[in-house]
């Protein structure tokens, strides 16, 4: 399993680094396929869609997934023959409830652990989690679902800053849940290889059961306990 997550500044931060680590990925790979772009965390996909597609002509190109006008099985397609998938930012609450709405989550969640590569950001790094409570979207949808893709024992926060209002809602979090929490600030990038995670760069914090938050360095394996 791989995995690639990043708290973004903005959707242009978020898509040239998304266009860096799909290159690196894909580097030295022949006859590479296209990726499987998920931009569902948005209402306003479309208004990016063109220039997503202009920034990866070089890289295999993508195909868009619509939960909102495509079949189960014609998604399953465009998952089965990419070389990755990308999610970019959005409402975290949005993102989880098309993928449920559409029954494509298992099928997602079961490509990824067999080895599809996941560059995801912002919504799409909280998704990677058992749920998506600790994401700090409104859930505007509304959702009843917040179970999520559960790649990883770790929850994350993004856009993360040290302040102790954030802590202090993430504790609420904690009071009913155990398994432990890294919070991204801004521009920091977790990479997960099978069940190894490791801080790439940027400042991040880990918040484990029983312990006060530490911060990570970044190289830094973390570990869940």
């Amino acid at each position: 399993m791989e995995l690639h997550l990043y708290s973004p500044t903005d959707p242009e931060d978020d898509l040239a680094w998304a266009l860096e680590t799909a290159r690196a990925i894909l580097r030295g790979k022949e006859g590479a396929r296209p990726i499987a772009y998920l931009p569902l965390g948005s209402l306003y996909a479309e208004r990016l869609l063109a220039t997503t597609q202009k920034a990866f002509t070089n890289v295999g190109g993508i195909e868009a997934v619509n939960t909102e006008t495509m079949e189960p099985a014609q998604m399953e397609t465009i998952l089965r023959r990419a070389a990755l998938a990308y999610i970019p930012s959005g409402n975290a609450y949005l993102l989880n409830h098309r993928l449920h709405a559409s029954r494509l989550t298992n099928y997602l969640r079961q490509k990824v652990r067999n080895g599809l590569p996941l560059i995801a950001a912002g919504a799409g790094a909280v998704l990677c989690g058992p749920n998506i409570l600790t994401s700090n979207n409104l859930n505007l949808v509304p959702t009843p679902h917040f179970d999520s893709l559960d790649l990883t024992p770790f929850s994350f926060s993004v856009g993360y800053s040290d302040d102790s209002q954030r802590d202090n809602w993430l504790a609420d979090y904690r009071a009913f849940h155990d398994n432990p929490i890294i919070m991204l600030e801004d521009e920091a990038y977790v990479k997960i290889d099978g069940k190894k995670t490791v801080l790439v760069k940027g400042r991040a914090w880990c918040w484990r059961t029983g312990r006060e938050k530490e911060r990570l360095t970044p190289g830094e394996t973390i570990g869940a306990n």
